[in-house]
């Protein structure tokens, strides 16, 4: 194996969003975060003050999502969300783009909302990840080709001072023919796209369909330094059990769909 365990478990950013969940799956939540020594919890708003407490004395740390799951805050509301989560602990920011203004190519409305909570950010000394929701570009749009919009956004969020771009939100369901949803999450293709569209110092998160740890490993090959997750426990377990059976060098598994 060519990563450590710390290597991976400090990759995984441990999800805690979904909208049933109660506080005390939440503190289930970061225990875990903490057992397994993860790179940080991605929590609900209004959990992150309890989340610091939770993780006191842990190298784990605490974010927050902005404008989450769909974007759709005004600029000022997800300035002020951000300056809230990061007075109250917060270090990382997961923010959602407008993909409303995105697909309307009013792209100097989607460089300062995300300037705006980068700014805020910043200003506490937290870092900022921009979320994309690939699912809803398949098609493209605002003239631009999927991957030409995804390009885009790459380099607007770079100017706009993003730490990293990601992939998805894990809630991005796309309505089937058959009137089921679905969706994908990260993709093999949109990691390498999304990491050939920016500079070094712009990290890329995937989210959503990394279900193992040989999913998470695919990630970390294709140059991405952050993953959401909620299968936190199964992946480094499989780490563990691989490293005891002296089997750690059996990784070559792709990104599958579907799950945060």
């Amino acid at each position: 194996m060519k990563y450590s365990y710390s290597d991976l478990a400090k990759m995984i950013d441990h999800s805690l969003l979904h909208p049933t969940m109660t506080d005390k799956d939440l503190q289930e939540g970061c225990a875990l975060a903490a057992k397994y020594d993860v790179a940080s919890v991605c929590i609900k708003p209004y959990a992150v003050k309890q989340a610091v407490e939770w993780l006191r004395g842990t190298d784990v740390k605490v974010g927050a999502v902005i404008g989450f799951p769909h974007g759709n805050s005004t600029t000022e509301s997800k300035r002020y969300e951000t300056e809230l989560a990061c007075k109250d602990g917060a270090v990382e920011i997961d923010m959602v783009v407008n993909l409303g203004k995105a697909l309307s190519a009013d792209w100097d409305y989607v460089e300062a909302d995300v300037k705006a909570v980068c700014d805020e950010a910043h200003k506490h000394g937290a870092t900022v990840k921009v979320i994309f929701e690939n699912d809803y570009l398949t098609n493209g749009g605002a003239g631009l080709s999927s991957d030409e919009f995804k390009i885009k956004l790459c380099q607007l969020c770079e100017r706009a001072g993003a730490d990293w771009v990601k992939t998805s939100t894990g809630y991005g369901f796309v309505k089937q023919p058959d009137g089921s949803y679905n969706y994908k999450g990260a993709t093999e293709h949109d990691l390498a796209l999304m990491r050939a569209s920016c500079s070094p110092k712009v990290q890329v998160k995937a989210a959503g369909g990394v279900r193992d740890l040989d999913g998470l490993i695919k990630v970390r090959d294709l140059g991405g330094t952050r993953c959401g997750a909620t299968a936190t426990a199964a992946m480094m377990d499989d780490y563990r059990r691989r490293e005891s059976a002296g089997t750690l060098e059996s990784s070559s598994g792709k990104i599958g769909a579907g799950g945060y």
